[in-house]
């Protein structure tokens, strides 16, 4: 037997090499690249800068909070030690465990899978961007995430939230939009002959 046919033999017995050859081909192309690491990027310095300017600006302001639009919204000082409406409070650990196992999945299907709708990249880049923001908080803020968007209307408030949350929540939104509209139309049954 060749040299050159003993290696094709290896490379066709090897499960690796399928293994491989497969999720490798699913990396997205450059251009899909071009429009993820971008969004990511700018969605993390969005979210960190605007707490650290809108807490700074909310340190001048009687009570830490401001009327945008009396009765609906305004900009207030909150620090969250749980997740969404204050789900596991004081579980830093378990929360920063949760937030980079989130980060691991969402990476590794943007990596490993093929999509074949595009607009699935920028939901994807959403989350990612969400997820490292509140992250960023958890490690950093001694387990408190910063939120300052405040709707209400009367006494009923709503949880306090982040520009790392809205991108989650925008992110979950083409999701949902997406498998209403993407879903497969419904096959005609067989006609009957007569």
């Amino acid at each position: 037997m060749t040299e050159s046919k003993k290696q094709q033999t290896a490379t066709h017995s090897d499960p690796c090499h399928g293994f491989f050859k497969k999720h490798l081909s699913a990396i997205p192309a450059r251009h899909i690249q071009l429009i993820f690491w971008p969004i990511v990027i700018a969605g993390v310095i969005l979210d960190l800068w605007s707490k650290k300017a809108v807490f700074q600006w909310l340190e001048q302001k009687a009570f830490y909070r401001v009327s945008i639009i009396d009765g609906l919204l305004q900009i207030v000082r909150a620090e969250n030690a749980g997740a969404a409406f204050g789900i596991a409070s004081g579980q830093r650990h378990f929360l920063v465990a949760v937030s980079i196992i989130a980060l691991i999945a969402i990476l590794a299907i943007f990596f490993f899978t093929r999509i074949e709708h595009k607009i699935i990249y920028i939901a994807l880049a959403l989350f990612t961007a969400g997820v490292c923001g509140n992250l960023y908080d958890r490690i950093y803020h001694n387990g408190l995430v910063r939120d300052f968007i405040d709707v209400y209307y009367g006494q009923h408030h709503w949880p306090a939230f982040n520009v790392a949350d809205s991108m989650l929540c925008i992110g979950m939104g083409i999701m949902i939009i997406l498998s209403f509209v993407s879903g497969k139309p419904a096959q005609k049954p067989p006609q009957q002959q007569k």
